[in-house]
């Protein structure tokens, strides 16, 4: 008898969101985050110790015989939706879902240790537009040392190690102190990216590339979409506070038929990205039709989320074209995201490969 999943949020659920919204506001607010993306230190490593140490969220995928949480999916995917909200600078879906998932597919229970008690950070040296199954680069093995160069790497330079794959089938953890970390000119400042290039690096073999990948970027394209949710959400009550606040002749401009029209329009978008996003986070946890859900959630949360900053962003007016309003951080995440773990696109094609769906 097949029992019914439920997508609702958990009390439990619920009371996490609760305290990562109020850590978020204390710590997190729109004007130092964009103050951090004129600087040279993007990420904001206080936060990221508030979050990962003090709350002991950067554990929560990993069992508690190996030093994490023993949470879930589910529990991750309302972190995300609340570093979503606020476009918290921080490693959180690289280091404690990207690359700890990478670790919990190989044998490194010193490093998973490391990364779910937040004393290191990870980051998988794969690009960050690789979707779950694509192909990714390798570095060559030559005497027992690394060599090559990856790019699009997102939050290298925030990351102690990187899980590099090796053109031997190798997975190798490598210091970063180990290799030289270039920043790219990313359009999202809040997830730089970086090239790593290796000249004659030592690293430590702990698995297969090949499934450690796969897993990590599954479940790393089956989250993004809690925090494209997240930022589709403040997007539209950032944008409704405003217009209703905003007056034109007179009467809220919010009070608009066409306004509300795309406003609402926008509502029933997020809805179901919701569902889409809750629907992937537990079939993640739960290890049922994950790779569908996953294809869904993804084929369907990148274009809602980019539509929700566009609107924010036009809907606002002149201020939204500003510097000092947050939108543009938005805009630009989402767009980032658009491109991260594979495009809606390719994701797809995949839910029609997966559901045996000829193309016509």
């Amino acid at each position: 008898m097949s029992t019914q999943t439920d997508l609702l949020y958990s009390e439990e659920e619920e009371a996490l969101r609760s305290a990562v919204r109020d850590l978020l506001t204390d710590h997190c607010d729109a004007a130092g985050v964009i103050a951090r993306t004129e600087s040279d230190a993007p990420h904001d490593r206080s936060l990221w110790k508030a979050l990962a140490d003090g709350m002991g969220l950067a554990g929560l995928l990993v069992p508690e015989a190996q030093g994490g949480q023993g949470a879930s999916h589910r529990e991750v995917a309302v972190v995300l939706e609340e570093l979503g909200r606020a476009v918290a600078p921080v490693p959180y879906l690289t280091s404690a879902v990207v690359a700890t998932e990478a670790l919990l597919a190989c044998e490194a229970d010193d490093l998973l240790a490391d990364l779910a008690s937040a004393r290191r950070i990870g980051a998988l040296a794969v690009a960050l537009n690789v979707a779950p199954g694509g192909a990714f680069k390798t570095v060559r093995l030559e005497d027992g040392t690394l060599h090559g160069e990856l790019t699009g790497i997102a939050d290298a330079a925030a990351a102690d190690v990187l899980l590099v794959p090796a053109g031997d089938g190798g997975l190798y953890a490598v210091d970063a102190d180990a290799v030289t970390i270039t920043a790219q000119v990313s359009l999202d400042l809040t997830r730089p990216l970086a090239t790593v290039t290796l000249d004659g690096a030592s690293g430590r073999r702990i698995g297969a590339a090949e499934p450690a990948v796969r897993r990590a970027l599954r479940a790393g394209a089956g989250l993004l979409a809690s925090e494209q949710l997240g930022l589709a959400e403040w997007s539209l009550t950032e944008t409704v506070r405003y217009l209703k606040e905003r007056k034109q002749f007179n009467r809220p401009v919010g009070g608009f038929q066409a306004l509300k029209h795309r406003l609402a329009q926008l509502w029933l978008e997020i809805v179901n990205l919701r569902a889409a996003a809750r629907n992937a986070a537990d079939a993640l946890a739960t290890g049922e039709d994950a790779d569908v859900a996953v294809a869904v959630a993804q084929a369907y949360a990148a274009p809602v989320a980019v539509h929700a900053a566009e609107e924010a962003v036009q809907l606002h007016g002149g201020i939204g074209m500003t510097w000092e309003h947050p939108a543009h951080l938005y805009l630009k995440r989402s767009k980032a995201d658009s491109i991260a773990y594979g495009t809606a696109g390719a994701h797809r094609e995949a839910v029609a490969e997966l559901v045996g769906l000829q193309a016509p």
